[in-house]
């Protein structure tokens, strides 16, 4: 039985009456940029995060730009992030001409280390990036006292993580941005690119909002330079559509992430992700350790059968060839990120994913094993 890494189809299918819908209402309504499927999207994940501001924008990628250029980011700055990350939580940095500067993580939960990031701090240092990756939150108390005291603000790298929880507070609503990602993959998979950024500051949601279009401010006015950073009103219309099952979205995934747990917490050489006491993990990814460089053996032996799995990532931010003059400047130790680079492996937890299907991924890491 094959077993795919995700399964977009098996989740867009099956409301496809629902997204055609909205497809036909966006046709009717010849408004295909901005306008009230966009407001509406946006006033839905204000309530639900508890934000006082989203901003719908054009991708993730863009929203991690668009929190940036709102701060002020720019060349002779500096901005720490984790190089356990994906390829834009840096880029983005390096886009707005200041220098990414980054630092370790944890290897039992890949979140950022903030005695890493203790090393980094000079007196350019105007930002952090913590990233929820795989979709658990970061320690967002150390966050914010490590934030206070070198004075720095805060953007919550999110993608991964829509619904993830640090005690009773939603991931991407505790910094002075939160920024988020619709990719198809993404746990709210839009049927194309799409982002959000979030605050609850209301200065730095009029600067985004102008910023999203242009700078622009009363029409052909422009104060500031921004960019086109506007969200599709068909993508809006659609996200809205499934943002109406995504707490079974959720919930799919968690049962999907308890079973692997019950049923692989006894094999050999392998280190189960794991959940922070107080946090409430979405499970983007369910992501393995492999132990004795075995790794990379267990990732052909599985896609052989017909097992989808990724490694996420295995080349690190400060092994990046675009990032290779930072390397000499570095100003921390990269050992738990170089060896998980070598280690980690996500295997399926999409929603849809059924038990006989996780039994068949199950069966064949023990018989590796």
């Amino acid at each position: 039985m094959n077993v795919p890494l995700l399964d977009v189809n098996a989740q867009n299918h099956a409301i496809a009456g629902e997204l055609r819908e909205a497809f036909d209402r966006v046709l009717e309504s010849g408004r295909f940029i901005m306008g009230e499927e966009v407001e509406k999207f946006e006033a839905s994940m204000a309530h639900y995060l508890g934000a006082k501001h989203a901003i719908g924008v054009s991708s993730g990628t863009d929203a991690i730009l668009l929190a940036l250029m709102a701060l002020g980011i720019g060349p002779g700055d500096e901005v720490i992030c984790p190089s356990f990350t994906f390829f834009a939580t840096a880029g983005c940095i390096a886009r707005t001409g200041a220098t990414p500067i980054f630092c370790d993580c944890h290897a039992d939960n890949f979140n950022i280390d903030f005695d890493s990031a203790e090393q980094c701090i000079t007196d350019r240092t105007k930002a952090i990036i913590p990233v929820h990756l795989f979709g658990q939150s970061v320690d967002m108390t150390t966050c914010a006292s490590f934030a206070e005291k070198h004075g720095l603000a805060i953007i919550e790298d999110t993608a991964q993580s829509l619904g993830s929880k640090y005690g009773e507070k939603y991931c991407g609503a505790m910094g002075d941005f939160g920024t988020y990602s619709f990719f198809p993959s993404k746990n709210l998979g839009g049927l194309g690119d799409g982002g959000l950024v979030v605050t609850q500051d209301d200065q730095l949601a009029d600067i985004a909002i102008k910023m999203r279009n242009h700078g622009m401010h009363p029409r052909y006015h422009h104060q500031m330079v921004g960019g086109n950073f506007r969200l599709d009103a068909l993508q809006a219309a659609l996200l809205n559509v499934k943002f109406a099952h995504y707490a079974d979205y959720t919930r799919q995934r968690q049962e999907n992430a308890a079973y692997y747990k019950e049923h692989l917490s006894d094999v050999e050489g392998i280190i189960l992700p794991i959940t922070d006491a107080g946090n409430t993990h979405i499970w983007n990814q369910f992501t393995l350790r492999v132990n004795a460089g075995k790794r990379d053996a267990l990732k052909q032996s599985l896609s052989d059968r017909g097992i989808g799995c990724e490694i996420y990532y295995p080349v690190p931010m400060h092994k990046q060839e675009c990032f290779a003059h930072l390397v000499e400047e570095a100003r921390t130790s990269f050992n738990v990120t170089d060896q998980l680079a070598l280690e980690v492996m996500s295997i399926p937890i999409y929603p849809e994913l059924n038990r006989k299907q996780q039994d068949v991924v199950i069966a064949a890491i023990k018989r590796f094993s």
